[in-house]
């Protein structure tokens, strides 16, 4: 766990490099005089006579601090509740200009926009943007440089294409910003503009692409002279209708083919202060919310989907508490996984004879409110509170029903606070969460009633933030009855029982269970073509956060060092590029060294505007623990696998990318290999159409099958996995003004897996391969009996020992979502929405398209269509 020599020299020559400033700009607005601007784009009203226009625009994109290929003015005026922006984006070939339609947030074409930092904090800015075609995209960035684009504000604009190019104008109710009450005040502004044809973005206050950070080097905006802060009361009601069609079912009281259920909500916005809102939804419907995508799990850990339900999605930025960064598994360990408010009920009823069940294949979210916002001083605050229902199970039999509960009532609370320091140099920061469950029938008790976690945060840059460490802790508590902790430490994410964890006892007695987990980074961020990033983190045995976070494992150190190099200007082949080093090591809390590797990358922009990604990982032999599924660790041989990704120029109305990849276990136990071929086709400014195929083969020798007792030892079965999957990623978006689309996504999906070559697990340490398990004598000594659909291994004298099953398995999915979206007015819509599933499983084990594809869309579906109307409501 130490850097090596080559490593000390690479961080010494980074600290050589030095930053690249610019001029810091400014420019005064003016109170408006008389009438205001009609926001139609035209930019002929009186006030954009009266108000100085700024320019002077320079290139970030493609030749940084270039004059841009087209000139680029703007004004600002501002009266009591508005402030409002004219853009003029001349171009000498209007003709060229690329007006796509999209929906909102998709900033497709040409476009320009806006940045205020109005909280003046260096920080924090309010994003408003707007293309030629009249598609407007908002976004909040904060950090100085993380983009929140979950963000949306109740604002107009509007754009106009004449003979000198195209304009825009802006009404942005203050009402929407953030800021202290003063009699005048500066704040950062920035203003963008991006030409399609080119790929060209320049900017009015020139900030470097390799600059550490972002909002704080914005340019000044003065003049602002006796606005007030406005506290809106923003209340959105809405109603829903849903019909669900599926398969009739003889003799199933519930499987009648149709449900009919009617719903009322309400969300709403309230600015409690200047500085801090409060958002909250009761009784909320995500129906219109895509379906995630189909996967098939192997793994002894769960399944990791990214939020997409709007109200958990808007803001939740400020919740965010990872141990690392980066872009692998280890991003996952965060304290705030908003998935778990609403998920799948825990406790699955174990059925009689002639008994059915009605179980809901969610949670119920009774209410869920937000408290989020950041004071003039720099103290961000966030709390978020969720109570999600009992579910019941409705279980019949021969008419006579019950309820069973499933999942208990619950109450989840998140708190986040922040405070900066010198302007966002140094920051400070503490997190608080909680899951406590009311557990009153007994088959739920194995869930820990109540999960604590409390974490500090320390962040610091220097040299221009150029430089930076931050250092991260957290503690975690769980709590409940004995059969509750005992799950939990002989969990994926503990494996207390293992043999191979004597640093570690499993304690059938625990009512509690406490850890630990830290994290220390230090690196370069900007100013230079090279960059770096080194970090130390650690989850302790018994740390655990999976309540109201994720996390796939407990017990690990590990050291991580990347190096960055980047190329911005354009070459004779590249427009630019860019190289990645990483190398990583892990032990446990037991000193094991548990896995090592390194991994080379690279990415870059051709000068035809295509792009070309690509590199190689290398690992060496681990020590899994996961494996046996709480046994004995299992040595792995090493691999490496690699991967080459090309895109043609996303301009053109084809857009095609090719994706391969290569997976190869050293000693071949184990192989995978794949690719994806699509592309985007856009025939019109207003109709996209995207299909992404990708097929994927491979085998694992050490795919783990059961483990059972015999004799009073355990047995640990593995074999040898054939799998092949095939999935299509279908995307249609038709967009008929900017604020009514119809969008459809579906997803149908293939996977065969078969087993054979069945093995022992006899010596899972042992130093040679070969010499870990015993290969199973198939027709000697392993029989497969039909009669009770499993496989005997006899002894020496021909008697059945044990038996274990081992299907092979065929799984078919198909998943779509058809949503046409009516955004009749500024913040209210109408949503119409067919969404189908059909899913079928088989135990073919072989992979015939097809005979699958047959299977899957003879399959009965289910079938959900959905009216949602909401309207908004302004006090």
């Amino acid at each position: 766990m130490v850097f090596n020599r080559f490593t000390y020299h690479l961080i010494f020559f980074l600290l050589l490099f030095p930053a690249a400033l610019f001029s810091q700009r400014s420019y005064q607005t003016a109170r408006l005089e008389g009438n205001a601007p009609v926001i139609d784009g035209l930019i002929n009203d009186s006030c954009w006579e009266k108000i100085a226009w700024n320019g002077d625009f320079i290139q970030r994109e493609p030749l940084e601090n270039k004059p841009p290929s087209q000139i680029t003015k703007f004004a600002l005026v501002y009266d009591d509740n508005n402030i409002y922006v004219a853009i003029r984006a001349y171009d000498s070939v209007p003709s060229e200009i690329v007006k796509r339609l999209s929906r909102r947030d998709n900033s497709d074409g040409d476009w320009v926009g806006i940045m205020l930092d109005s909280y003046a904090d260096k920080q924090t800015a309010f994003g408003f943007a707007i293309t030629a075609s009249g598609v407007k995209f908002d976004l909040m960035e904060i950090n100085d440089g993380q983009d929140d684009l979950s963000w949306d504000a109740i604002w107009s604009s509007k754009t106009h294409i004449d003979s000198e190019g195209w304009t825009a104008e802006f009404k942005i109710p203050l009402s929407q910003l953030r800021f202290a009450k003063k009699e005048e005040m500066k704040w950062g502004l920035e203003v963008f503009r991006y030409i399609y044809r080119k790929q060209e973005m320049s900017l009015w206050q020139p900030i470097a692409r390799n600059s550490p950070g972002f909002v704080h080097f914005f340019g000044d905006l003065t003049g602002l002279k006796g606005i007030s802060p406005k506290k809106d009361i923003e209340i959105l009601p809405y109603s829903v209708a849903k019909a669900e069609f599926s398969e009739k079912e003889a003799g199933n009281p519930f499987a009648t083919g149709h449900k009919y259920k009617p719903a009322l909500g309400v969300d709403g916005k309230v600015a409690i202060t200047n500085d801090f809102t409060l958002n909250f939804t009761v009784n909320p419907d995500f129906g219109q919310v895509e379906a995630d995508p189909s996967v098939v799990n192997l793994s002894a850990f769960e399944s990791f989907f990214s939020e997409k339900r709007p109200f958990f999605i808007e803001g939740k930025n400020i919740f965010d508490f990872r141990l690392t960064g980066g872009d692998g598994d280890g991003t996952l360990n965060m304290l705030f996984y908003s998935r778990r408010i609403g998920r799948t009920p825990h406790y699955s009823p174990d059925l009689a004879d002639n008994e059915y069940a009605d179980i809901p294949s969610k949670t119920h979210i009774l209410g869920s409110f937000k408290l989020s916002g950041k004071t003039r001083n720099g103290l961000s605050v966030g709390v978020m509170e969720s109570l999600t229902g009992t579910e019941q199970a409705t279980i019949d039999l021969n008419g006579n029903r019950r309820k069973l509960d499933i999942e208990p009532l619950t109450n989840y609370s998140v708190a986040r606070i922040k405070k900066d320091y010198n302007k966002g140099v140094s920051t400070l920061g503490g997190i608080f969460t909680s899951t406590n469950r009311s557990i009153i029938q007994g088959q739920l008790k194995y869930l820990p009633a109540s999960a604590y976690s409390a974490g500090l945060d320390y962040s610091h840059t220097w040299k221009d933030r150029t430089y930076y460490y931050n250092i991260k802790g957290l503690v975690t508590r769980l709590g409940g009855d004995k059969e509750a902790i005992t799950d939990v430490q002989k969990s994926s994410a503990h494996y207390f029982q293992s043999p191979d964890k004597n640093y570690v006892k499993l304690d059938t007695n625990r009512t509690s269970l406490t850890g630990y987990a830290g994290t220390f980074e230090i690196g370069k961020q900007g100013n230079g073509h090279f960059n770096f990033m080194s970090w130390i983190t650690m989850r302790s045995p018994g740390v655990d956060f999976n309540d109201v976070g994720y996390m796939r494992n407990a017990d690990e150190i590990q050291q991580v060092f990347w190096l960055g190099y980047r190329w911005y200007e354009p070459t004779k082949l590249f427009r630019s590029y860019g190289l990645n080093y990483n190398e990583f090591v892990g032990y446990n809390f037991g000193g094991d060294q548990i896995y090592r590797g390194m991994n080379v990358n690279g990415f870059s922009q051709l000068k035809n505007y295509w792009y070309l990604n690509g590199g190689i990982n290398v690992d060496g032999e681990s020590l899994d623990f996961s494996q046996l599924r709480g046994g004995p660790a299992l040595k792995t041989p090493g691999d490496y696998n690699a991967w080459v990704d090309v895109s043609t120029d996303s301009r053109k109305k084809l857009n095609l990318e090719v994706n391969l990849f290569t997976f190869q276990g050293f000693g071949k136990y184990s192989a995978n290999r794949g690719f994806s071929v699509g592309g985007t086709y856009k025939p019109s400014n207003s109709l996209s159409i995207s299909m992404y195929p990708n097929y994927n083969e491979g085998y694992n020798e050490l795919q783990y099958v059961t483990d059972l007792s015999y004799q009073g030892k355990e047995q640990y079965i593995l074999a040898r996995l054939d799998q092949k999957s095939l999935g299509v990623s279908i995307r249609v978006d038709y967009t008929i003004t900017p604020d009514l689309t119809v969008q459809f996504y579906g997803q149908p999906f293939l996977f065969a897996g078969k087993y054979s070559n069945y093995k022992l697990i006899t010596d899972s340490k042992a130093k040679e391969y070969i010499n870990r398990f015993h290969a199973y004598n198939e027709g000697s000594e392993l029989v497969y009996n039909q009669g009770q659909d499993q496989w005997d291994v006899k002894d020496e004298q021909g008697n059945v020992a044990y038996s274990f099953s081992s299907d092979n398995f065929n799984f078919l999915q198909f998943r779509s979502n058809l949503v046409l979206r009516w955004e009749y007015k500024p913040g209210s819509s109408f949503y119409l929405v067919w969404a189908q599933g059909r899913t079928d499983d088989t135990d073919h084990g072989d992979f015939v398209i097809h005979r699958d594809v047959n299977d899957l869309f003879t399959t009965h579906p289910q079938d959900i269509f959905l009216v949602k109307v909401s309207y908004m409501l302004v006090f």
